[in-house]
Parts: structure tokens; C-alpha cells; sequence
């Protein structure tokens, strides 16, 4: 059992959390995790108000937080008073500005989780208050930025150190087995957030077809765009802010001809919108990370979590032997 300054404050038995990953990530998958022993978080996403209480409903019982992306809740404030009265675990904010947020949320006395994917993001939500901040690496499927993971998390770990000692520190990007876990801990994170293999779990709200998909592919096959977001409607999100996902034939139609899309989204965005809600992978591609390349099959939750687990205590014990005295 891995013990770390993240499952002590928020008595976990594991220092893993899952990525509140909009619309994939619903109530049954947070439960699933939580239950084993990590902290599972509903993916609140764009604000869908009838999709989040249902799945606020469907965790039932289990300890589990939601996640927002902080531009959309200012549209939809009141969605965080529906998360808030479910006496969440934490709430988890990306992708904007959390300052309106932060003090409702303390208010409530429930920890606030802030994602970033700069270094300067990570001082202001320090000096913000934040309880976690998630260093976010280009890894990561979904929305991000140009960072690594792998020199993002220990320039913002000697921020902590340096600055706010107390605050806790999360990897994401790229997290998908043991290795990763362990690789976390050793460059000073206190656990992780983990999307891409939770979002190849049985309980996530995904397309068998798109899980197939994921299942044969490595990290090779993914690219980070602009694309999907304006195939789906989306074209509102910040130019700070691409989408990493599995190639299709709709990247590879408009990759780098993005205006050319605009200019025809009417009818690209309708049938993007059926090939979608077929789970046509080959035209609508998966929004996953890199880490695809390490998942070989679809498990329980629990099973995911158990087995990163396994994986990073048999690294962690080999390190004695790594050096020589």
C-alpha cells in the first residue's frame, strides 16, 4: 500500500485519483474508484445540468468530487450549488480562471483542486488557496497545453516547496500503469490524476467501438488539434487550450486547414455529430491521451486501480538495489 501526503489528507488508500473527464467520466466510474480506495470525480464538464445530477445520483453513497471547467461554470454558476449539495470529496477546476470559485468552495469546507498546465498557473492558484494543484503535462488526452509532464511536475513541486509547502501536488499526462505512478512520486508528487485508463475501464460513459478502438492503437496514434472541438460545436475554447485526441479520418481531413473547416462546420459538425453517436471510430476519434499505448484491454476500475498499484510498490521496492554503497 502506497502512502502519501495525498491519501493521508484525504483518506485514501491509494494516491490516485480519477480525472473528472466530461461526459465519459459519470457517476458510476467515480464510485467504482473511490470504492477502491482512490478518489473518483464526475466529469461536470460543459454544464449539463440533467446529465450531472443523474450522475451525482448514480455514485450513490460513495465519497466522490466533480470537476468543472471554470469558463463554463461562470455561465452556469448554480451547478456548482448542485455539487456542493452533494457534500463532494473535493471539487476540481481547469481551464480558466478558478478565483470565482475558490471562495464559495472553502466556504463549504470541501477542498478545492485546481488543474494547470504553466508554472505560472500553478503560483496563482497557490496563491489562490488551492488545496491540489495538478501539473497537467501535453500528454493528457482532452484539452491542454505544450508542457511535458516529465519536467512540468518537478518545476512545480520546488514552486510548492519553495512558496506553500502545504499544498498538495498531483501528476497528470500520460499516467497510465505503475511505471507512471512511481515515476510521479519520485519527481515529487503527492499522487496522480489519472484519465486515459480509467476512460478505457468497463464503467466509463465510452462507446465499445471507440473502446476497441483505443485498445489496438498506440500513442503514436493520437495529435493534439483544434479540430474535434469545432466538429463538435465547440469552437469557443481559448487558443491557450488544444485537444489531444486518437487520429481519424476527421483529423486527417483538417488538421492545419481549420479555417477551411469553419467555413463549412454546418455541415461537418452534423456529420461528425451522426458518425459520433455510432461510435465510428475511423471518423470520429477518441478523445484519449498518449498513454493508449500502454492499455492492451478493457477492466473494472477496481482492476485498473489494483494493478497500478502492484506495479508501482514492485518498482518502489527494487530502488534500495539501484544504488551501489
Amino acid at each position: 500500500m502506497l502512502r502519501s501526503r495525498l491519501t493521508k489528507r484525504f483518506k485514501l488508500d491509494h494516491p490516485v485519483i480519477s480525472a473528472p473527464m466530461g461526459f465519459a467520466g459519470g457517476g458510476k466510474l467515480a464510485a467504482a474508484v473511490s470504492a477502491a480506495g482512490g478518489l473518483g470525480l464526475i466529469g461536470g464538464g460543459y454544464g449539463e445540468e440533467h446529465w450531472l445530477r443523474e450522475q451525482i445520483e448514480v455514485a450513490g453513497n460513495q465519497r466522490v468530487g466533480c470537476g468543472f471547467i471554470t469558463w463554463s461554470l461562470k455561465k452556469q454558476p448554480h451547478l456548482l450549488e448542485i455539487a456542493l449539495d452533494s457534500t463532494p470529496a473535493a471539487i476540481f477546476l481547469s481551464f480558466g480562471d478558478p478565483q470565482p470559485f475558490i471562495g464559495r468552495i472553502k466556504q463549504a469546507d470541501v477542498p478545492v483542486i485546481c488543474q494547470i498546465q504553466t508554472v505560472a498557473d500553478a503560483g496563482r492558484a497557490i496563491d489562490l488557496g488551492a488545496d491540489v494543484v495538478v501539473a497537467q503535462g501535453a500528454e493528457a488526452g482532452g484539452h491542454g497545453e505544450k508542457r511535458g509532464t516529465f519536467t512540468l511536475v518537478p518545476e512545480v513541486a520546488d514552486l510548492i516547496s519553495a512558496r506553500a509547502s502545504e499544498t498538495l501536488l498531483c501528476a497528470a499526462g500520460g499516467v497510465a500503469d505503475g511505471r507512471g505512478l512511481a515515476a510521479a512520486l519520485a519527481l515529487g508528487a503527492d499522487g496522480v490524476v489519472v484519465g486515459t485508463r480509467f476512460w478505457a475501464s468497463e464503467e466509463a460513459l465510452v462507446h465499445p467501438n471507440m473502446l476497441a478502438a483505443v485498445v489496438s492503437a498506440s500513442g503514436d496514434d493520437t495529435l493534439r488539434s483544434s479540430v474535434i472541438d469545432i466538429l463538435k460545436g465547440y469552437d469557443f475554447w481559448s487558443a491557450r487550450y488544444d485537444l489531444r485526441t486518437l487520429r481519424s479520418a476527421a483529423t486527417d481531413r483538417w488538421a492545419g486547414k481549420e479555417a477551411e473547416l469553419r467555413a463549412v462546420a454546418e455541415v461537418e459538425v452534423a456529420r461528425y455529430a451522426k458518425a459520433a453517436a455510432k461510435g465510428d471510430a475511423r471518423r470520429a476519434g477518441a478523445t484519449v491521451g498518449e498513454g493508449i499505448g500502454l492499455i492492451h484491454g478493457i477492466a473494472p476500475a477496481d482492476t485498473i486501480l489494483r494493478t497500478m498499484i502492484g506495479e508501482a510498490e514492485g518498482i518502489l521496492r527494487k530502488a534500495p538495489a539501484w544504488i551501489a554503497t
